[in-house]
């Protein structure tokens, strides 16, 4: 195998290793020496990548940042209302929880003390900037009351999206979390959406959830 490649893959694995930790554990709870435990690798191997789990905990961040913004460009391509195209979003970074330990190390890693370092940006305020251009988007295309306060909306769909995360991880499995979206969408569509254009959206988030829950 090429030293490149060979020097990725154990880059990964650590990141996937330490994710799971952070996810399950905490960042403070979790040494560099589970890690290297976990991961199966040696000590050396870490620290040629990573100098400090202040460093591991930076990359897991980044890479949720990077999979929020990719998600964001497909659903963009195609074509849906700004509405559906939110709801869309919130399901597919739902499966990213669902899948594997980043996203969820990455939004653990948000909600606790480790500071976001530059260029990175804090997460809370991508999704809140993902948000709220889409709910202005639907209040102009009127799948919106025209009196929605979007900065309000969008600050209170963040605060649902990460608290039954945060109240979820002691709770409940996280084959738990599609549901636990729909039931955000549901709630938000009928307090939201005029009454002619709810039925689309409540079948919407009903049929992704299902969806998401038969492949978990």
């Amino acid at each position: 195998m090429p030293r490149q490649l060979r020097a990725e893959q154990t880059r990964a694995t650590i990141i996937a290793a330490a994710a799971d930790l952070f996810d399950r554990c905490g960042y403070e709870a979790t040494s560099l020496s589970d890690i290297v435990e976990h991961a199966r690798v040696t000590k050396g191997a870490l620290y040629f990548h990573f100098a400090a789990k202040e460093d591991l905990a930076h990359a897991i961040m980044e890479l949720q940042s990077q999979a929020s913004r990719r998600l964001t460009g497909e659903v963009d391509g195609r074509g849906y209302t700004s509405l559906e195209g939110l709801i869309r979003i919130t399901f597919a970074l739902t499966r990213l929880s669902v899948e594997g330990p980043v996203a969820r190390a990455g939004l653990r890693l948000a909600t606790g003390p480790m500071p976001v370092r530059a260029p990175l940006r804090h997460p809370f305020t991508e999704w809140l900037e993902i948000i709220s251009h889409r709910l202005l988007g639907a209040v102009r295309e009127s799948d919106l009351h025209p009196d929605t306060d979007v900065e309000a909306v969008a600050h209170s769909l963040v605060s649902f999206f990460v608290g039954t995360r945060v109240v979820g991880r002691s709770l409940e499995p996280v084959a738990r979390l599609p549901r636990r979206t729909a039931e955000m969408w549901h709630m938000m569509i009928r307090g939201l959406v005029p009454v002619p254009r709810r039925p689309r959206y409540l079948t919407l988030a009903s049929r992704l959830e299902r969806e998401l829950t038969a492949t978990v």
